[in-house]
């Protein structure tokens, strides 16, 4: 993993997050905000596609900073699968991924259902369900459908409400959250 020296991460802090990687402290549910307004110094995402048969485990910021390449391999890994292009995910909304899992308290990584969608593919996915919207975040980057075998809908809808920095759609029937940066709001069941 390579970090710019020109962020000033010291060699101290780099070892911490290695070292951080194996057990990563659980935040609870009233300190959610505060994770996400930098009060944690460490930021991982744990995720595969069954899609792809890819993994990630990144540590995408230390110490008040992204990393850069780490970043690139989240945009890369949350691409639109169907026809191989990327985009610049928000990183907020990998905020609120990281701070949900972590307050789910689970080793498990989300399973990605759908990162980044070009407009093909939502439109392709719009004219199979009436659940896919228009405009939808997924376009711009900004959201995420993901799941999790060993916790409900429900416990990882209320893991990402309790961040209050986006929406969160419940799809019990087809067992994945919907988690975006857009502004705060909930649906489903």
């Amino acid at each position: 993993m390579a970090i710019e020296s020109s962020k000033g991460i010291s060699r101290r802090a780099l070892l911490g997050a290695f070292a951080a990687s194996a057990v990563v402290a659980a935040p609870t549910y009233s300190k959610a905000a505060g994770f996400l307004r930098n009060a944690g110094d460490i930021r991982r995402i744990r995720m595969y596609s069954a899609r792809t048969g890819e993994k990630i485990d990144m540590i995408y910021w230390v110490e008040g900073h992204y990393i850069k390449d780490a970043v690139q391999e989240v945009n890369h890994f949350m691409r639109d699968w169907r026809n191989d292009v990327a985009t610049s995910m928000d990183l907020r909304t990998i905020d609120i991924m990281a701070a949900s899992h972590n307050m789910l308290d689970v080793s498990e990584p989300y399973m990605l259902l759908s990162g980044y969608r070009t407009p093909q593919t939502n439109a392709m996915l719009r004219s199979k369900s009436r659940n896919v919207a228009r405009n939808s975040l997924h376009m711009k980057g900004q959201a995420a459908d993901l799941r999790l075998s060993s916790r409900s809908v429900n416990q990882m809808a209320r893991a990402a409400s309790a961040c209050h920095a986006g929406g969160v759609g419940r799809y019990s029937g087809s067992n994945f959250v919907h988690m975006d940066c857009g502004p705060v709001r909930s649906w489903g069941a």
